[in-house]
């Protein structure tokens, strides 16, 4: 005989995005940790949770034994929060006895005895509000107060069983401020976040967060980037681009430029990725910059996200070429995002990203350049994956993705910040090369996996706009920087040496 299992109420966060991880809130009745070193932002999630339950007419009850009540009004109101008279803020001082100085002189005073008075403090908050929504900020008062690892568990265990018997959903906040890493709440609590602060060597700091432990609850696992602003937390959740699967119908863009889209075998499949790979200056944003264009003439729209180029200078650069950036952007046709590295999580780039193809007409996407982004992770490794991610999710909703990496280097030996040709469907190299006494710029499309392609080099210049020339037959070694010039017999064994 099958169990009948009835599916247990959420109580919204509020937060953005932390709804979402933890796949609709946290369970009703239940009593959750939410731990992190000073700073993470505690506080705010909690404020934030008891807001939310306000607006649904919860009554909401803040028991603080760490900060005052003040003090926490400060903080809400520095977000242009309310707290109201739905959410009330109590405030456990030290009973009068025990502030009494010969009281503490005495051999009688012990913390056993202030640890009853603040449990004691806090059931009779609970029967006065009736809260159905309680949060105890925070647990190192009590773990210090308990003294031994027994007589804390056990308090916690009866904190626990008081409030599941009035209903109530219950936050409970730990700094770690404790010298050794406490587990005890971890198996008494329904569900367990940890919020992480990272300070990098340049830059601000990065937040994150991760579900340890959600019992009877599926949810988002890994990492979530998230930051504090005005106004509160905004959570990342984690990109998983297996979850946006859908059927598109996959034309051929073009670039406008007969000779580009020759070599690319008459353009790039829609809901593509393509890297454009070469040094810097060679051309490669132009070439992107001809397929937004084309693009937005088409009828779409297009997004651009810019790591290395102030934006200011990108619509002078490029409205001699041609491109009326500005307009497109004022005509709502482009949108244009200048990021700063040392200030973006790869976390909040993806939702940015997300956040721009949702938008139907929008299925071109540049980002402008890998090695900016590049700046934004800890390591090449999860580099390599977010970009994975972000790729393979742009693919499925049928965006054409343009990513640029300029090498080091000028001529000669070239090398790349990080290996991502490998993701990407189709590559197009570009080269400065010497001939006749003059540096030259030339261009071939080295992979490509949606079907044939040219595999011949041709010659490219910026001059009004873009022009791709006709194949270099008479040269060898263009690639490299510093070619030949074959003679009539030379190219006759090139020639074949290819059949």
């Amino acid at each position: 005989m099958a169990t009948e299992t009835f599916p247990i109420p959420h109580a919204r966060t509020g937060v953005p995005g932390l709804d979402d991880i933890l796949a609709g809130g946290f369970a009703v009745g239940r009593v959750f940790l939410l731990e992190g070193s000073a700073g993470t932002g505690k506080t705010t999630i909690a404020l934030r949770f008891l807001l939310e339950g306000a607006q649904e007419g919860e009554q909401g009850l803040y028991v603080t034994l760490s900060e005052t009540a003040n003090e926490l009004r400060t903080t809400a109101k520095s977000h242009g929060w309310d707290l109201g008279d739905r959410i009330e803020v109590f405030e456990v001082a030290p009973p009068e006895s025990l502030l009494d100085a010969d009281q503490q002189q005495s051999l009688l005073y012990s913390s056993e005895l202030e640890l009853g008075e603040t449990v004691k403090l806090i059931f009779e908050a609970v029967e006065r509000t009736k809260a159905k929504r309680i949060v105890l900020d925070s647990l190192s008062e009590i773990r210090l107060l308990g003294q031994s690892s027994l007589r804390y568990r056990r308090q916690i265990l009866a904190l626990k069983h008081y409030f599941a018997r009035h209903g109530s959903t219950v936050l409970l906040l730990d700094d770690l401020t404790a010298d050794t890493l406490d587990k005890t709440v971890h198996s008494v609590a329904n569900g367990v976040l940890r919020l992480e602060e990272i300070a990098p060597d340049y830059g601000s700091e990065r937040r994150r967060l991760r579900v340890i432990k959600y019992r009877a609850q599926s949810f988002r696992g890994g990492y979530h980037d998230f930051v504090i602003r005005a106004g509160g937390v905004q959570v990342f959740p984690r990109l998983v681009a297996a979850e946006h699967r859908q059927k598109i119908e996959r034309s051929r863009i073009r670039s406008g430029i007969q000779g580009l889209d020759t070599l690319l075998g008459g353009g790039i499949e829609q809901g593509s990725s393509t890297v454009l790979l070469g040094p810097a200056g060679a051309g490669k944003s132009i070439i992107t910059l001809q397929f937004v264009a084309e693009a937005i003439h088409a009828g779409g729209k297009a997004a651009m996200f810019i790591f290395d180029e102030e934006i200011g200078l990108l619509f002078d650069r490029a409205k001699p070429l041609g491109f009326d950036l500005e307009a497109l952007q004022a005509g709502g046709k482009l949108l244009i995002s200048q990021l700063d590295a040392a200030e973006l999580s790869p976390g909040e780039f993806a939702y940015n990203v997300r956040a721009a193809v949702q938008d139907p007409a929008v299925r071109t996407v540049v980002i402008d350049s890998l090695n900016g982004y590049q700046a934004a992770m800890p390591q090449e490794n999860s580099l390599i994956l977010h970009m994975h991610e972000i790729l393979q999710f742009l693919n499925r909703q049928g965006v054409s993705t343009f990513l640029t990496v300029a090498q080091t280097g000028v001529m000669g030996e070239m090398r790349s910040p990080v290996d991502v040709t490998y993701l990407a469907d189709s590559l197009i190299m570009l080269r400065f090369f010497e001939a006749r006494g003059s540096v030259k710029r030339a261009i071939s499309v080295v992979k490509k996996r949606t079907g044939r392609h040219e595999s011949t080099i041709r010659e490219f210049w910026i001059d009004g706009g873009l022009h791709v020339g006709e194949p270099l037959v008479d040269f060898q070694g263009v690639m490299r920087g510093v070619p030949m010039i074959l003679t009539a017999e030379g190219a006759a064994a090139t020639a074949a040496s290819d059949t």
